[in-house]
């Protein structure tokens, strides 16, 4: 007996109706980041291991899906060395590539790869899947789109507030109400050098990033752990409680992080990013939030990161200002700045709210019945035409029973149906059945497109 196929966990099929609805959002997001000047790009779905390595943590590289190297790779493996059982070391030595863990280490490659091509500031969009060896679960899963928008080669705060509009549109246009939650990890290093624990700055930003998810207690608990001690942890408790408008939370920082050259540099870039919006307006609520830390280390300045409201998800776009990143493959000087929504996310969030247009769906509209070759010789040329104004037409390929050929109009949502016999053919005509109504009347061929349109 043959096994039942399955695929990989925290992968999904779409069907025909899902990919309509992921085209829409697709769609819709790529539509804004024309509006706003950005050029798509593509880079292979496999990267060099050594161009992914280090670039996202510890937890990231963990997380990296190494590709096996072909032919005999135990060749290049000691016996010492198969014997130690060493995961990590083994995949080493036989896996030279990996699947690509996010799109922004791949474009920062791109980038110093074409250089010479490249007009700076360069602004470019990418819509592409990721992998992750994650442990799969709702909203999280190991293969899922991004859809990334970036610009280098700018240093300029305006930059940070334009992608702030182009979450705030997307969001708009899919009728979903977010909070757009922004922070500065200038800010999180000024208060890690208040507290006098500048070394245990990755410890500290890990830590209070997880506030929503456990809790206060649990924070604190994770800090005394790494070593941090208890008066910094209690120095720490009102700014990562802070609460008011975005304003009141700068005034308490300006006050907090006054000894702190790198904090105060954080301040004036949210104060900065902040005035432009205001310029400018937001549709969705903008909030300060220092317990925003982001988990990947190559972020230096403002971050990003948008929670739907009224629902039950994580993060569905994030992002924020890197200036080191080009660094890594010797092109340094080049800062960036980038979001990236998360289609898969943003797909079930539409689905729960029940969000997606009709149109979206993008099914045929008319579907011809098919009653034998003669009737479909008279149909064939009506097609083309019906097509060409845009209408999505089809005709049933079998001269079957016509009950079959309704039942699949039925299971499509075909709304509508045209039936051509002797009648119709003698009088160039077309009977057109409104699939929702049962109606149905003889229409002319022009009729039937100004009908449907």
């Amino acid at each position: 007996m043959a096994t039942k196929p399955r695929i990989p966990k925290g992968t999904r099929d779409f069907s025909p109706i899902e990919m309509a609805k992921r085209n829409y959002i697709f769609n819709t997001i790529r539509a804004v980041y024309h509006l706003y000047g950005f050029q798509q790009i593509e880079t292979p779905a496999m990267e060099n291991l050594s161009t992914l390595m280090g670039k996202y943590g510890d937890e990231g590289d963990k997380l990296l899906f190494k590709i096996q190297d072909s032919g005999n790779y135990f060749s290049k493996l000691t016996d010492e060395e198969l014997l130690s059982r060493d995961a990590l070391k083994l995949a080493s030595k036989f896996c030279e590539k990996g699947l690509r863990y996010d799109l922004t280490v791949p474009f920062a490659r791109y980038v110093v790869m074409h250089r010479e091509e490249i007009n700076f500031p360069f602004k470019r969009y990418q819509i592409q899947p990721v992998w992750r060896a994650d442990r799969p679960q709702r909203g999280r899963y190991r293969e899922f789109y991004q859809c990334d928008a970036d610009v280098v080669g700018s240093d300029s705060l305006l930059n940070e507030a334009e992608l702030m509009l182009i979450i705030d549109e997307v969001f708009r246009r899919f009728g979903i109400e977010v909070c757009i939650k922004i922070n500065n990890r200038k800010i999180l290093s000024g208060l890690a050098e208040v507290v006098g624990q500048q070394d245990k700055i990755v410890d500290i930003t890990v830590a209070i990033d997880k506030l929503d998810k456990i809790g206060l207690a649990n924070v604190n608990a994770e800090l005394a752990s790494k070593g941090i001690p208890q008066e910094a942890i209690d120095k720490l408790q009102p700014i990562v409680l802070l609460s008011g408008t975005n304003e009141e939370k700068l005034a308490v920082l300006k006050e907090f992080l006054q000894n702190s050259e790198i904090g105060r540099k954080g301040i004036e870039e949210l104060e900065s990013i902040f005035q432009s919006i205001q310029l400018m307006g937001l549709v969705n609520t903008l909030e300060l939030d220092l317990t925003l830390a982001r988990g990947l280390n190559y972020y230096t300045g403002a971050i990003f990161e948008v929670k739907a409201i009224g629902v039950e998800m994580g993060s569905i776009t994030g992002g924020g200002r890197y200036d080191n990143l080009t660094g890594v493959f010797g092109m340094p000087g080049v800062s960036g700045v980038g979001i990236s929504f998360g289609a898969d996310r943003i797909f079930d969030v539409l689905n729960q709210l029940e969000l997606y247009p009709k149109e979206a769906v993008n099914g045929t509209q008319l579907l011809f019945v098919n009653f034998g070759e003669k009737e479909t010789a008279y149909c064939l040329p009506f097609l083309k035409k019906l097509r060409e104004a845009g209408i999505r037409t089809e005709m049933y390929p079998d001269a079957i029973k016509m009950k079959k050929q309704m039942m699949y109009a039925n299971k499509l949502a075909i709304p509508y149906v045209a039936l051509v016999g002797e009648k119709e053919i003698s009088s160039n005509s077309v009977l057109l059945k409104d699939m929702t109504t049962g109606e149905q009347s003889a229409v002319l061929i022009d009729e039937l497109i100004q009908k449907i349109q």
